[in-house]
């Protein structure tokens, strides 16, 4: 019998990457797309600095994360939105985390629900709003996956937003389906997606809300939402 590229072997040491509530979490983290150092992560994870480096070298050797150096300080990220689309998707067939037991975890768990990055691309329920509106105003199309519709190229041009062509974007789909591990529903992801989230973060439509993914949209935001996909508030 042919034995396929991806064998069973590679794929079982993928997945004992991710067998370790540590690892899981170090990833998670890194879903907000930005770069962390080892010290930064192992205090999100509650280990030692020691533990977390042991953990960090493991997915950088697995093609996880990606690493680059500044000084004295080692950054790592994310090796690329394929690794967020593994994990967004890994965590949406998860079973549903445990209800928070503080008012302060419960207010951080309804902060991501209600909007977040996913890596690069806008999640939660503004996400999946977003995604809902620009399918019903022709924006996109999701018959056979999302793609961008004509209209949905011009309104990116109407909006400023440039995104790349073909060439310049190489293997990244320029929209794709990305299931939301809260709704359980899709948002956009691709190059739109992304583009559509820098957008709203670089003009001040969505800001962060304290170094997580968690998102706030601002009044800006709100009537910008409005105007351009009739998007009302996102309770």
């Amino acid at each position: 019998m042919t034995q396929s590229p991806h064998s069973g072997p590679q794929l079982a040491r993928l997945a004992a990457l991710l067998a370790d509530e540590t690892r899981a979490a170090i990833c998670l983290a890194l879903l907000d797309g930005r770069a962390w150092t080892a010290g930064e992560l192992a205090r999100y994870a509650g280990v030692a600095a020691s533990t977390a480096t042991e953990h960090l070298n493991k997915l950088i050797d697995g093609g996880l994360l990606a690493q680059e150096r500044q000084g004295r300080h080692r950054y790592v990220r994310l090796a690329g939105p394929q690794v967020a689309q593994l994990i967004e998707d890994l965590s949406a067939y998860a079973a549903p985390p445990a209800p928070p037991r503080t008012l302060r975890a419960s207010s951080a768990s309804a902060a991501l629900a209600r909007a977040r990055t996913c890596y690069d691309h806008l999640a939660g329920r503004l996400g999946t709003t977003i995604t809902d509106a620009m399918l019903e105003r022709g924006l996109l199309q999701g018959s056979t996956g999302f793609a961008l519709t004509d209209s949905g190229m011009d309104w990116f041009r109407e909006l400023g937003i440039d995104l790349p062509d073909a060439a310049s974007r190489g293997r990244r789909p320029m929209a794709r389906s990305c299931l939301d591990w809260t709704e359980r529903r899709p948002h956009l992801a691709g190059v739109a997606g992304a583009a559509l989230c820098r957008h709203a973060l670089d003009t001040g439509w969505c800001v962060r809300i304290g170094s997580g993914r968690a998102l706030r949209v601002s009044p800006d935001g709100e009537r910008a939402l409005r105007d351009l996909l009739g998007v009302t508030a996102v309770a």
